[in-house]
């Protein structure tokens, strides 16, 4: 995997590998690179419809990948107002930019300061997974 790999800030952890960034009045949620260097290459996603609704440590999506297939645990609970289409047909491309280009979903929350309890910052969780 690239070692070039930027990490947005405000970025938020979850110890199941998820990441949760805020965006205006929503969540965009996405892969760790660390999650993605365990998996591999990634070869097929499974997201939510539009409008499905999920709470905090629910699984919202699958990933498989050439090692195995890992479910998708949502790190805030929320609305699902957007899904990153182009995984659908270009999954790869979680391999490639799991932070930028790579995003899942984007979310509305309702809860938003009770759900980001319990996540950590970015060098937080590199320290806990490494």
């Amino acid at each position: 995997m690239a070692q070039d790999i930027k990490i947005p800030e405000g970025i938020l952890c979850s110890n199941t590998h998820e990441w949760v960034m805020e965006e205006n009045d929503k969540c965009i949620i996405g892969l760790t690179d660390y999650a993605i260097e365990q998996l591999g290459d990634i070869v097929f996603v499974e997201l939510p419809e539009i409008g499905s609704e999920f709470v905090k440590n629910e699984v919202f999506a699958t990933i498989e990948s050439v090692k195995a297939a890992s479910e998708i645990y949502m790190p805030v609970g929320g609305k699902i107002v957007e899904v990153n289409e182009e995984l659908i047909n270009s999954p790869e491309i979680i391999n490639e930019d799991p932070y930028e280009k790579g995003w899942l979903v984007k979310i509305e929350t309702e809860n938003l300061q009770d759900d980001l309890v319990g996540l950590l910052e970015y060098e937080d969780y590199k320290e806990e997974v490494s």
